[in-house]
């Protein structure tokens, strides 16, 4: 007899777990019920900016459509929010009135927007008119409405984040401001070095930057006529974006009696201790004490936990992610793994920097080996630097050679040079090995290698690179020489 599953959130990592899932047989074994907050079915939030900046149409970041639930006989409840999870009587109940049973209950809840204390701005769903918060398609919606008519738009948050909002509006707004708390941007992935040569580099494609600016009130009584700042100054905008950050959602599981500290505690077995048949995934999850805001590890979780509830490995486990991923920031390359800074004394730096040309590369070495990598705006040495990172690898003495493609025993750049096991793909873990199995099974498109692999369906930075394993592995059957990618 199938089991009752009920999945609550239909994000990314909600939806990446249904296709895991469905995909190792688990139809057979369940009867599964989403409740999806959102109106239409799973899309990729990663790729929102693109569509802000007319690079993407809302329908080409869709991943599943609702009829690929109905396909499979999932019970999509889209535009239906979880308001309560009774866990004496396992039943989740909708904002619609509607009940779910479950015997196994998985929480994706992902992330909400942070919203400053500033005076002034309205509280989550009831914002002053003119100011948004940029997290959905509907939030997407509103600002390519509003964005033309606007004069000068104001970003608050110098984060990953912030910086593709401001990158989307570039297009649709004469002035763009980006405000940022901190003396420095995207200060979760560079040091202060990167972030000053990236300040520069955004600055040269139009975009204002204002660093270590506390921004204190809204000004303008029915809508946004301008921000003040803590220090009395002021700057005058009729367009507000909030990108100031997200925390997980966890209201729902905090109700319900659940364990929550930062994100709802789960184990290795990513099941909430002390209360049977109840997982959690994703942005909303917390691990060995520590909550993720990627895809990569939303999605290695997602792959983990169908394993074990499909039967497939019932004793795989999560053990945390190694942090290592590609980003186009406003179209500017950057590649970060570990840490971008020295954690101890003994630890090395090496950097390099061209400001002109927009590049920044600092390598971290532990104890010989690489514990981080910044790369700006000249991502080659990513591949390779990544097998060091992720494998341990000893390095040369020369280290600065490893940040250089036109040095003798520097790395080599060409995807076709790397090793099998050369990660191409981050967020989804996808091996040049992958890449070129699919192709020599009769993927002949940039399309089908991705489809078969999920290569390039995350934030879609490493489709140049598929793309040049594709054409080296053509050229290789072109000349007789099968395996030359």
């Amino acid at each position: 007899m199938k089991r009752d599953l009920v999945l609550v959130g239909n994000g990314m990592a909600g939806a990446r777990f249904l296709e895991e899932l469905f995909e190792r047989g688990a139809g057979d074994r369940f009867c599964v019920t989403v409740f999806g907050e959102e109106p239409q079915g799973s899309y990729n939030r990663v790729l929102l900016s693109s569509v802000l900046a007319g690079k993407h149409r809302p329908e080409d970041i869709v991943l599943n459509p609702p009829g690929w639930y109905r396909e499979r006989g999932i019970e999509l409840r889209a535009g239906v929010r979880a308001v309560s999870i009774d866990l004496q009587a396992r039943v989740v109940r909708g904002n619609d009135g509607g009940d779910a049973r479950y015997d196994t209950l998985v929480l994706g809840t992902g992330s909400t927007p942070l919203l400053p204390p500033i005076d002034g701005l309205g509280r989550p769903g009831a914002l002053i008119r003119g100011a948004h918060v940029f997290r959905t398609l509907t939030d997407c919606a509103a600002l390519l409405r509003e964005a033309p008519q606007a004069r000068r738009a104001a970003v608050v948050g110098g984060g990953l984040l912030g910086l593709e909002a401001a990158r989307g509006l570039l297009r649709l707004v004469p002035e763009v401001h980006v405000l940022q708390l901190l003396p420095q941007l995207m200060e979760q992935q560079l040091d202060p070095g990167g972030a000053e040569v990236l300040r520069s580099t955004l600055e040269g494609l139009g975009v204002r930057v204002h660093l270590g600016r506390q921004t204190a009130a809204v000004l303008g009584r029915d809508r946004v006529e301008g921000v003040r700042f803590a220090d009395g100054t002021a700057l005058e905008c009729d367009l507000l974006v909030i990108a100031a950050g997200i925390r997980p959602n966890v209201r729902l599981a905090r109700e319900a009696g659940l364990p929550v500290e930062r994100g709802i505690v789960v184990g290795d077995d990513l099941a909430v201790p002390g209360f049977p048949g109840v997982h959690a995934l994703g942005e909303c999850a917390q691990h060995r004490g520590r909550t993720y805001g990627l895809v990569a590890p939303a999605w290695e979780q997602a792959r983990i936990l169908a394993d074990r509830l499909s039967g497939a490995r019932p004793n795989a486990m999560y053990v945390g992610s190694r942090l290592a991923t590609r980003l186009k920031v406003m179209g500017v390359e950057l590649s970060v793994m570990g840490l971008s800074q020295a954690a101890g004394e003994r630890d090395e730096e090496i950097t390099f920097a061209d400001p002109a040309r927009g590049v920044y590369k600092k390598l971290v070495v532990r104890e010989g080996r690489l514990a981080g990598a910044v790369l700006l705006g000249d991502t080659a040495p990513a591949a390779a630097l990544l097998q060091s990172f992720d494998r341990g690898i000893p390095l040369p003495d020369n280290r600065a050679a490893l940040l250089f493609h036109d040095q003798e025993g520097a790395v080599p750049i060409r995807v076709a040079d790397l090793p099998d096991e050369a990660r191409i793909c981050d967020c989804n873990g996808v091996s040049k090995g992958a890449l070129a199995a699919a192709a020599k099974s009769g993927c002949g498109s940039l399309e089908a290698v991705c489809a078969a692999t999920r290569a390039g369906t995350g934030c879609g930075s490493c489709r140049p690179r598929v793309r040049e394993l594709l054409e080296a592995w053509r050229a290789g059957v072109s000349e007789g020489k099968r395996d030359a990618a």
